[in-house]
């Protein structure tokens, strides 16, 4: 099976070389990574213009439109009969292909767990303050998954995730109005879905700094419910595309 690595990039150079070099050190000659720049202003550009690797497939914006809209655009553009998300700013676990290839083998979608690139330890819940872990056959627990989806207590990162082509009729397009979480939608629909599961081991190290595009703080009480909101909207979203392919 052929991979493509879908990857949104803005102003991203000081750890975006770290990040791709993993990538690359993975993947098979038959491969691909799929880079959408959402028209930055530094040097990430020219930095993958370094670049002689035919594997390396870079679209560059002239105008911003959100990091959403450029992972769905990478994932449109994407060939792989996987495809795997990737942040810019991360570094891959030796292993992460093979695992998350193997995983889809049982479902459409498949989401692993994740460490910290500073001191490998799991990343800690916002509302419990307990390890953030996601436990193999959890990924068939619908209503408790959709659950933890509502109480915003779900580990699912897009930079973890992983996709089969066959299941894009029912993930693309993104929802309209999504302008955030395009991670939360990818694991509602598979969730939604019954195609959703889990990989234990971690195969990403995730770097936290101040530029992150998601933050792993606790949002006020507004942002919060806003955010509630938007998953009820993603999860009646998402049972109807389902119905809809059934």
């Amino acid at each position: 099976m052929t991979v493509s690595v879908c990857m949104a990039t803005y102003n991203g150079e000081l750890y975006l070389r770290e990040q791709l070099d993993s990538i690359l050190a993975e993947l098979e000659p038959t491969d691909e990574v799929v880079i959408v720049d959402d028209a930055s202003s530094d040097g990430t550009v020219a930095l993958l213009e370094t670049y002689d690797d035919p594997r390396v497939r870079v679209f560059a914006r002239d105008v911003n439109h959100g990091y959403v809209r450029s992972f769905e655009e990478a994932l449109t553009r994407a060939t792989g009969d996987v495809l795997m998300l990737s942040d810019q700013d991360d570094v891959w676990i030796p292993g992460r292909r093979a695992l998350l290839v193997a995983a889809l083998e049982e479902r459409a979608v498949a989401a692993s767990n994740l460490v910290l690139l500073s001191t490998g330890a799991p990343l800690r819940s916002p509302l419990t303050r307990r390890d953030w872990l996601l436990r193999t056959g959890g990924g068939a627990q619908r209503c408790r998954n959709q659950l933890k989806l509502l109480l915003g207590d779900a580990p699912y990162f897009g930079c973890a995730m992983a996709i089969r082509r066959d299941f894009l009729p029912v993930a693309l397009p993104f929802p309209d109005g999504l302008r955030e979480s395009h991670d939360l939608w990818l694991a509602t629909v598979a969730n939604a879905a019954g195609e959703l599961v889990h990989v234990e081991q971690p195969t990403l190290r995730r770097r936290v700094h101040g530029e992150n595009a998601s933050s792993d703080r606790p949002r006020g009480i507004l942002p919060a419910l806003r955010s509630r909101l938007l998953l009820v909207r993603l999860w009646r979203e998402a049972r109807r595309r389902v119905r809809t392919q059934a």
